[in-house]
């Protein structure tokens, strides 16, 4: 199956609402579309995880970022300019101020985690889906993260609706993205290196 093949499958099942799971950046994810709560409330449930804990989301450019936080703070643009060499680690922003998402997406005090990936085969996804898409670790709660395919839970493949081909083959060391979360007022806070 072609890369090409492989994103318009898992773009008709997150489409219908589905979840999937796929390659990103970091670590392996499960997935869906993050303005579907439905969708969303099965990734919890998949994961088996209190959906007191925000998830994340990925997008593909600074420009989808803006349509799901209300006010970018400078700082952010600053940041993410800073991140654009692919020798950086991937980071996720906390930002303040989540729109046109899940309501059971967003933090109780209304932020959102979101990272511009810029790895081939999620940039591709996100770009062909529109919108954010939800990505948090293929796991169990309280598991370690998928590093690489082989190491995802039967469980969690057997839940979802589409299992993502491209870079199953991989067994190298991935790493969870750095968290940095930002305040409208210019405050940063590291949260993971």
């Amino acid at each position: 199956m072609t890369r090409e093949e492989d994103i318009r499958k898992a773009v008709e099942v997150l489409r219908k609402g589905g979840v999937i799971l796929y390659p990103t950046d970091t670590v392996w994810g499960i997935g869906c579309d993050a303005t579907n709560e439905e969708a969303v409330k099965r990734v919890y449930d998949i994961k088996q995880r209190d959906d007191s804990k925000a998830l994340i989301c990925l997008v593909d450019s600074d420009a989808r970022m803006q349509r799901y936080v209300r006010n970018v703070p400078d700082v952010a643009w600053q940041l993410i300019d800073s991140l654009q060499d692919s020798d950086s680690k991937p980071t996720t922003l906390i930002l303040d101020g989540a729109i046109n998402l899940a309501a059971n997406l967003i933090a109780e005090d209304g932020s959102i985690g979101m990272r511009i990936t810029h790895e081939p085969f999620s940039k591709e996804l996100c770009y062909r889906f529109q919108k954010a898409l939800v990505s948090t670790s293929a796991n169990i709660s309280g598991e370690p993260a998928a590093q690489n395919y082989c190491d995802i839970d039967p469980r969690i493949i057997e839940a979802v609706d589409y299992v993502c081909w491209s870079r199953r083959q991989e067994h190298k060391p991935h790493q969870p993205s750095s968290i940095i979360r930002l305040k409208q007022n210019g405050e940063v806070t590291i949260i993971r290196k």
